[in-house]
């Protein structure tokens, strides 16, 4: 099932797509240690806010999602539109410059450096550059990096329409029997249908979640591990990861209040009993 701050960003009710996604991003800060999740939420988060009319707060999510991951080329575009309607030009400048830098392809960066330097002419007079703040020099490391990520994404095979078409009935039977609360047996239907489309990414997310519910963490996060490198952007990947990283952190402090329960003396076997039916049913 599609995660609630999608449906809602498509309706066009951005104030409550931007609340999950500040719920996202309190789950992550304190069970993520990948900062590039947190960055990514921050940069979603920003775009409500830009569609909602409110820089400011745009500007700020940009500030975060670029301090978590310097050249993320969203938040520099995100953050390049919240200063054009800000009238603060010289930085949405510096922005668009700095994502045309990353890729040379960007069409919406390139209308932005154009309309910039317009009205930076208008404003400053022919010395308007003399006026900028600097441009950050995008390494060479980073372009490399974007480069290989582009070249794999697009050596990855395409399954054909009849594989497609058979993925898709098989997802939607596992999604009957999650509504029925079968996760186990939905688990096999994602599964058979990623056989036949492995490059679906709400198969993995739909999976993950019934992971979770089955307790078996490690297999969610495996899920939303491969969910995110089809869609790094993907909201359902973060959260759900980060769930299951929240639940394994859990069983590992009833394991630690185990072994330091264990003392063989009559007055803690109680205690240890209890703790590992805990555990067990975890």
């Amino acid at each position: 099932p599609p995660h609630r701050s999608e449906q809602v960003g498509k309706t066009g009710q951005y104030g409550e797509a931007t609340n999950l996604y500040s719920q996202a991003i309190k789950a992550l800060e304190k069970n993520s240690k990948n900062p590039e999740d947190l960055a990514i939420l921050y940069s979603n988060r920003a775009a409500s806010y830009l569609k909602d009319g409110n820089c400011g707060e745009c500007v700020k999510d940009c500030n975060m999602s670029l301090e978590l991951s310097q050249f993320n080329v969203k938040s520099l575009l995100r953050r390049a539109a919240a200063y054009e309607a800000l009238e603060r030009y010289r930085q949405a400048y510096v922005d668009y410059k700095t994502a045309l830098q990353i890729d040379c392809n960007i069409a919406a960066a390139h209308d932005g450096t154009n309309r910039m330097t317009k009205a930076l002419t208008e404003t400053d007079g022919p010395s308007w550059r003399e006026k900028l703040p600097p441009i950050p020099t995008v390494p060479l490391s980073v372009k490399e990096k974007l480069a290989q990520m582009s070249a794999g994404n697009a050596t990855q095979p395409t399954p054909s329409d009849k594989e497609i078409k058979k993925a898709q009935a098989l997802k939607e039977e596992g999604n009957a029997l999650v509504k029925k609360g079968e996760h186990k047996k939905a688990i096999e239907k994602y599964s058979q249908s990623l056989k036949h489309n492995p490059t679906e990414v709400t198969t993995y997310t739909n999976r993950a979640l019934c992971y979770l519910s089955v307790k078996q963490y490690r297999d969610a996060i495996r899920d939303c591990d491969e969910a995110l490198v089809i869609d790094s952007n993907n909201v359902k990947a973060l959260y759900r990861r980060a769930q299951a990283h929240k639940e394994l952190k859990v069983r590992a402090r009833v394991f630690i209040i185990a072994l330091q329960l264990l003392i063989p003396t009559q007055r803690n076997q109680t205690l240890v009993s209890k703790v590992q039916n805990t555990q067990r049913r975890q």
